[in-house]
């Protein structure tokens, strides 16, 4: 039962994740009519905060080892407090609420992401490098399920009669389940923890994890854009109303059933070998993405099934790969993952914060009549600037040396 646990707990933060990323910005601009460029300044606040938070998070885990149980029960009762609060906001509700209800939910967020990517040796039944893969394979299976059930959980609520375009009732929905996971999940934290000698920048440096962190940042940065624009992209530039949700699903769908498929490929060529194979797919999907035209249900779905499949490779590669050297370096890896955490975010923020003034500036208006310029400003961002981003990323993993394998 221990590797279903690990999937069930990822699950619940991956579905946590989703509306914090992709829904939140939509529900903002469109239930309490905040302005986008506001918006976009707001995750960058957060973002702020979490430059000393998520570090301190990961201390916090390595310096209190026996208490993870208290850990894993302050982030999904986090969880469970702050989703319906911030779903049921009435329209006009003041920016300072809006911001203690988000602050609250990505510190429980990051508090529970934290605590299970950094205890990977801990949670693995072996802390090899095949292990460790095979632990991601599962974590990152859960997290992709996550994924798809907090994607189709608003159009579903609205289904079966759920007012206010259905958030009221998935806060509750999302509450609920932090609760259920948490029941459920206890036993795999009273493991005895496997815990390694503190950090420095010589350390991170000496094993590789600081050259795997830079990659991490760039790589997650074409995924935070097309993120934080997919709802507009797709409503407004596509022009294909209601599909959004269907189509996030397929995505996601995609990336799920090709975790397996990564993860045994890595452990039999090495992960640098996977990467090579995996991101050009995501580059061909943004060079599709930005030809397309508007009604082409049919090629945005295909783009959606290749795009999918390369994240599935980037959240079971990158995250392995980053264990692993903090495992044979005898590094810990909570303090390690801390930062992992603050630069997947750092990306997403920057990615709200830069693309949404920018669509703000140029008359661009979440489902409205829009100008050809409003529309072209949002393909460049949503396709163009990402596959720019993809292609460094792919010249990082050039770089990387073999060694830096799970094999």
């Amino acid at each position: 039962m221990l590797y279903p646990r690990v999937s069930l707990y990822a699950l619940m933060l991956a579905a946590a994740g989703i509306p914090l990323y992709i829904h939140l910005p939509r529900f903002a601009a469109v239930n309490l009519g905040i302005g986008l460029g506001v918006i976009g300044t707001v995750l960058l606040v957060i973002r702020l905060v979490d430059l000393v938070q998520d570090p301190l998070i990961g201390w916090a885990i390595d310096h209190w080892p026996n208490r993870q149980i208290l850990f894993a029960t302050a982030a999904a009762l986090g969880l469970a407090v702050g989703f319906p609060l911030l779903f049921g906001l009435p329209e006009g509700a003041s920016i300072p609420v809006l911001v203690s209800i988000l602050i609250l939910l990505f510190s429980a967020y990051s508090l529970g992401t934290i605590l299970l990517y950094g205890r990977s040796a801990t949670l693995a039944k072996q802390a090899n490098p095949k292990e460790l893969m095979t632990l991601a394979a599962f974590r990152e299976g859960g997290q992709l399920t996550g994924v798809i059930i907090a994607a189709a959980a608003p159009a579903l609520f609205v289904a079966v009669g759920a007012g206010a375009q259905g958030y009221p009732a998935f806060g509750l929905f999302l509450g609920i389940l932090a609760v259920v996971t948490l029941a459920v999940t206890l036993p795999m934290w009273r493991r005895t923890p496997i815990t390694g000698h503190g950090l420095s920048f010589a350390d991170l440096g000496r094993s590789g994890a600081l050259r795997l962190l830079a990659l991490a940042l760039v790589n997650s940065l074409p995924v935070a854009i097309t993120s934080t624009l997919f709802l507009f992209f797709v409503e407004d530039r596509l022009q294909l109303p209601g599909k959004a949700g269907p189509l996030l699903i397929l995505f996601f769908l995609s990336a799920g059933l090709s975790v397996p498929f990564w993860a045994k490929l890595s452990n039999r060529i090495g992960p640098k070998q996977t990467l090579m194979i995996a991101m050009p797919l995501a580059i061909v999907g943004f060079v599709g993405a930005a030809l397309l035209a508007p009604g082409n249900l049919a090629g945005f779905a295909i783009i959606c099934l290749a795009s999918g499949a390369a994240l599935g490779a980037d959240m079971v590669v990158l995250p392995a790969m980053f264990s692993v050297v903090l495992t044979r370096a005898g590094l810990n890896a909570s303090a390690a993952f801390g930062i992992w955490s603050f630069a997947g975010k750092l990306g997403l923020a920057l990615a709200a914060f830069f693309t949404l003034p920018l669509l703000e500036r140029s008359g661009f208006t979440p489902g409205q009549a829009n100008s050809a310029e409003a529309l072209n400003t949002l393909t460049l961002a949503y396709a163009v600037l990402p596959c720019i981003l993809k292609l460094g990323a792919f010249g990082l993993v050039l770089t990387l040396p073999t060694e830096v394998s799970a094999k």
